[in-house]
């Protein structure tokens, strides 16, 4: 099977040993320095880098911000917008989780420094990623849905 790069530029480390050399772009695999273009909502951004000719989004990693459509969505991507929306920032890779299931880059978020996920979840922007089912109750119809599908 070929791999869509337009869809998903980015390698799973389980794809990388066999679609590697024919990414039409460098894979990530080392922390990097890009300018913030687009905050899509808490948790997830889009950035241009000097080594590729588009744009692409990376998840911060670790954190779990709201959806723009729940409780605080808009007022968390608001938070980030205003921290590193037209900054350079610094990505941190986790060479052994480095692509989410929807294609899109993980990576620590740092500017000058300062980890941007710990500090969304100190200014309340967003939740430690293992903490962010805490005081829900299961969605058992939609955990059903995914397992039949």
């Amino acid at each position: 099977m070929v791999h869509d790069f337009k869809k998903f530029p980015e390698l799973t480390n389980a794809q990388m040993a066999e679609d590697y050399f024919n990414s039409p772009h460098k894979q990530i695999v080392e922390d990097f320095r890009a300018d913030v273009v687009k905050v899509h909502d808490g948790d997830t951004i889009t950035l241009k880098w000097k080594e590729r000719d588009f744009k692409f989004p990376v998840r911060i990693i670790n954190i779990a911000a709201p959806e723009l459509k729940e409780d605080g969505g808009k007022e968390s991507q608001s938070w980030l917008e205003q921290k590193i929306l037209g900054r350079m920032v610094d990505i941190k890779m986790n060479q052994y989780n480095r692509v989410d299931k929807w294609g899109r880059l993980l990576g620590a978020v740092e500017l000058m420094g300062v980890d941007v996920g710990e500090e969304s979840i100190l200014a309340g922007q967003s939740v430690n990623w293992g903490d962010r089912n805490d005081g829900k109750l299961p969605d058992f119809e939609k955990e059903m849905e995914e397992v039949w599908s």
